[in-house]
């Protein structure tokens, strides 16, 4: 082992005598590859470990964040253990701001302190009242136990075209549950702020907004978020009543204290442990908090048995922001049996997949039994499409890998979720219809403009299984509504080779103009494959004048 990892761990031993909660400690900790010999001992290793999603079972390696007794009891057990020395460092390394940085966390400027994303999202909404709101949907356990620090709000920022009342279908995105993952609160504060500030300018942007919410709490666990701005390795909330703990390892971890499948493995039972699921299921305030909000937005749709099943018109999706490891997840965790839902949500994992080229696969597969989690909560309660994405590879993602790796990979897989929304168990096994193309941006009125795009049914990740394509058999066009409005007229879309005979066509129409309005119009554009199934719209801008 490196000699000053030594000492470190030498010091965090000492540090783990139980602390008072008026003086906290942060001992040292150390990120390390631990070797695991089959399924059953890397779900024994989640229940006592503070796993990363980083699993190879090639090596049959995961990597986790070890305390100084952690480390040696693995080493006794003859485990291999690997110790990862520039992330060690970085996890034990203080915060430190340079004179030239003004804003953000201290040696990460791409991410918003909470303060700082509070303060975005109101003025977001300040300056786009009928296109987002910012509203307090609970308290944090700091907020609502006296005597401490002040806590924070759980609060959600809404986004939809308010001026349109009518029903919507709902995405529901959240991030940084875990206190330290920095990257998730960043990546969806930019999605909500992209979705707003280009309403005016983008088709995709516009039509969403005036036809669908996104609802976004941005940080589900910002008081433990306020301790990782400092490089503390913090994973839970702030609850300091369980036990004599460090610092860091104070609280409940929420992702294993929701209420659907609690204390079903892959969780400890023991107060400083980091996957503490707490003393009840949905003990927290964020955690009812969470719930709550959730149930106010989505009907049941799904019976009470393990093996009922969302009817496939069922609505709604909700997705979880973690990092790291590289996955896009989805229901179940706690077992390896397949969910009742199991084909839709690996069809559109695997469309999310065709984005940020994570492995698509069910928890308990690719990873390990983890009970208690909010998508879990989602799907099992009510049927609601619900994923993970587990991004990028590192806890405290350099500036540099999160602009160039988790932005562009993950921001339209973002946008993906959200037109998916309305039909998650229906639409991503459709075709898309991608690189729309008007003959003419602008034309004066009666005068025929022709409309180009490509129906494409093979736009799957590959990186968890192979996803059927099928031949394109229709494609359509519709103005300013889309087509699941009652009384929206539909135009066909024609293949320009003469045959619907491929997987992947060039449609054309040409659109005549004398009936439209002056003014800028929407078109959107809907593809369909040989099974019957509609895929979701892509929309372009034609302006009358």
């Amino acid at each position: 082992m490196p000699s000053f990892l030594a000492g470190a761990l030498a010091a965090a031993a000492l540090a783990l005598v139980p602390a008072a909660p008026s003086t906290p400690v942060s001992p040292p900790v150390v990120l390390a590859r631990v070797s695991f010999q089959s399924q059953a001992d890397l779900d024994a290793l989640a229940a006592r470990l503070d796993l990363t999603a980083a699993v190879d079972r090639a090596r049959g390696t995961v990597e986790a964040v070890l305390s100084a007794e952690e480390y040696s009891a693995l080493m006794k057990e003859g485990r291999a253990v690997q110790v990862l020395e520039e992330p060690t460092r970085l996890l034990n390394t203080p915060r430190e701001r340079s004179a030239a940085q003004r804003t953000g966390i201290a040696g990460y400027a791409c991410y918003r302190t909470v303060d700082e994303t509070y303060a975005a999202m109101e003025n977001l909404a300040n300056t786009y009242p009928t296109l987002a709101s910012w509203e307090d949907i609970g308290d944090t356990w700091d907020k609502v136990t006296a005597g401490g620090n002040p806590g924070d709000d759980l609060r959600v920022l809404v986004v939809t075209n308010r001026t349109r009342l009518k029903p919507k279908p709902r995405f529901f995105l959240m991030a940084a549950i875990h206190a330290r993952e920095y990257a998730t609160a960043e990546l969806a504060a930019r999605f909500a702020e992209q979705l707003v500030t280009s309403y005016d300018t983008d088709p995709e942007a516009r039509w969403l907004l005036d036809h669908h919410q996104l609802h976004l709490v941005v940080h589900s666990n910002p008081d433990g978020r306020r301790l990782a701005e400092t490089g503390a390795s913090k994973r839970k909330n702030t609850n300091t009543t369980q036990g004599s703990c460090t610092q860091t390892t104070w609280g409940v971890d929420l992702n294993r204290n929701s209420s659907f499948d609690w204390n079903q493995g892959g969780a400890s039972s023991s107060a400083c442990s980091e996957t503490f699921m707490g003393r009840s299921a949905a003990s927290e305030p964020e955690t009812q908090a969470l719930e709550n909000y959730i149930l106010s937005l989505f009907p049941d749709r799904r019976g009470p048995g393990a093996t009922d099943a969302a009817p496939a018109d069922t609505s709604g999706l909700v997705l979880s922001l973690h990092s790291y490891g590289g996955y896009v997840l989805y229901p179940w965790a706690t077992s390896s049996a397949l969910a009742p839902n199991a084909t839709q949500l690996r069809t559109l994992g695997r469309k999310f997949n065709y984005f940020n080229d994570y492995e698509a696969c069910q928890v308990s597969t690719c990873l390990y039994t983890a009970s208690g989690s909010t998508d879990a909560f989602a799907y099992g309660r009510l049927g609601v499409a619900a994923y993970t994405f587990e991004m990028g590879d590192a806890f405290f993602q350099s500036c540099s890998s999160f602009e160039s790796d988790i932005v562009p990979g993950n921001m339209p897989a973002l946008y993906y979720a959200f037109k998916a929304a309305r039909r998650p168990y229906q639409t991503p096994s459709g075709p898309d219809s991608v690189h729309l193309f008007l003959s003419a941006s602008t034309v004066t009125q009666g005068t025929p403009v022709t409309l180009t795009a490509q129906a494409n049914d093979t736009r799957y990740g590959t990186n968890g299984g192979v996803e059927p394509a099928q031949f394109i058999t229709a494609a359509r066009y519709s103005i300013n509504q889309p087509s699941w409005l009652a009384g929206t007229p539909l135009y066909p879309m024609n293949p320009a080779d003469g045959a619907f005979d491929a997987s992947m066509e060039t449609v054309v129409a040409t659109i005549p103009t004398t009936g439209l309005t002056r003014g800028r119009h929407t078109l959107f554009v809907e593809s369909q494959d040989a099974t019957g199934q509609w895929g979701v719209p892509t929309a372009i801008f034609l302006t009358v004048q």
